[in-house]
């Protein structure tokens, strides 16, 4: 994202998630347990940990499968996370005896179903932002006016692209059944890459050396050493080494594909990212559904009101289309990058059905303090959406 919604008022600067006390995470229950079922509803404080790597503790623990346990939304490791966990046919005195590194059990109470990804309403924030420049407090507080009036912009960020910035790159060659760019993608520029063995690998990739490049890539390009190693078997088999690749790691380059030509337009529409227009698939804050705008004068005072915003495309093999020239705008990004929704309809587990995304989400609670030279902000967030993108508009820093 190059562009700030709030690019008048100057950032604040400085730094956050400089510890893990700096970035609180608690999500937002769709509902609460009712009290009875074979599902018992975990509540966890996790430190310094992923979604996964917790799961895969919890369950090793109490001897249930990964796959039995059920969560409502994916956290990263940075900072402090308070969310909820399914776990079937296991006691409440157990779960809350759990003594784990980096998990701490808060509350239990059984539920007929199993949690799903998505059953919550939204995260609730609470971010110290270290540092910030003269008179950040002040217009911290304009941005956040501004936000809280308008709405947020909606896009996934850098974030969404992995640590090369190249998940996006990789999901467009596959689509494009290019495997050897979908291998070059995932290798990446060795000009990026700080780590001298990682940054020396991938040159070496980039040469042809295959063997070298397996001998000086770290531990931790797991991946990237599978494909090459494959490619020193058979140095042409581009498309037998990429298929390798897990298919659900596959699936999130193919989803940060469509992150990113959803940022695209957003980027193309964020002057007027809060009002609808003819042709707009809208989208119901209250409910999540779209409807067509036929009469954008109509809709207008309903946009103003926050009650609908315009949406985009999450592009797939049957993705809802808009109308007139909202629709030229989409079906023009798509044919740029040489792509059509046909090709989301991929074999084994990777379709991509698709989807609509609303534009704008919308700012709830919104609260600053300051603390010498820090500031402590605090706000919510509609699930699926990123604390990132208001910190950018805050703080104005890559």
């Amino acid at each position: 994202m190059s562009s700030y919604l709030t690019s008048e008022i100057p950032g604040t600067g400085g730094l956050f998630k400089e510890c893990d006390e700096d970035f609180l995470v608690t999500e937002i229950p769709a509902y609460l347990p009712c009290g009875e079922g074979e599902h018992l509803y975990l509540e966890i404080e996790k430190r310094g940990i992923t979604t996964p790597e917790a799961i895969k503790r919890i369950g090793r623990a109490l001897n249930i499968q990964e796959r039995e346990i059920g969560y409502a939304g994916m956290k990263d490791s940075k900072g402090i996370t308070r969310q909820t966990l399914s776990l079937p046919r296991i006691t409440p005195e157990a779960a809350l005896g759990l003594q784990l590194p980096g998990i701490t059990p808060l509350n239990a109470a059984f539920h007929k179903n199993k949690l799903r990804l998505g059953h919550l309403r939204g995260n609730r924030f609470k971010i110290l932002v270290r540092g910030v420049a003269q008179g950040g407090a002040d217009h911290a507080r304009e941005t956040l006016r501004i936000l809280e009036q308008r709405g947020v912009p909606n896009f996934f960020g850098a974030q969404r692209y992995g640590v090369q910035g190249n998940s996006h790159l990789i999901g467009g060659a596959l689509l494009r059944r290019d495997f050897r760019g979908a291998v070059d993608a995932l290798m990446g520029d060795p000009a990026g890459i700080t780590d001298q063995r990682w940054r020396e690998g991938v040159a070496a990739y980039h040469r042809g050396e295959y063997e070298e490049a397996v001998r000086l890539l770290p531990g931790f390009c797991r991946t990237e050493r599978d494909v090459v190693q494959r490619l020193v078997q058979r140095p042409d088999a581009y498309e037998q080494a990429f298929r390798a690749i897990n298919p659900r790691l596959q699936k999130l380059y193919l989803s940060a594909l469509q992150s990113w030509l959803f940022d695209k337009l957003l980027e193309e529409r964020l002057p007027t990212f809060d009002l609808v227009e003819e042709g707009d698939l809208a989208y119901r804050h209250d409910n999540g559904a779209c409807f067509l705008v036929t009469d954008a004068i109509a809709e207008a005072p309903r946009a103003l009101l926050r009650e609908i915003s315009p949406s985009g495309p999450l592009f797939g093999c049957k993705t809802t289309l808009p109308a007139g020239i909202v629709k030229e705008r989409e079906e023009r990004l798509l044919a740029e990058e040489g792509l059509s929704p046909e090709q989301f309809d991929l074999p084994g587990g990777l379709r991509m059905e698709g989807e609509r995304r609303p534009f704008r989400i919308l700012l709830g609670e919104p609260e600053m303090s300051r603390e010498g030279s820090d500031l402590l902000l605090s706000f919510t967030l509609p699930k699926g959406s990123y604390a990132t993108v208001v910190l950018g508009e805050i703080m104005k820093t890559e």
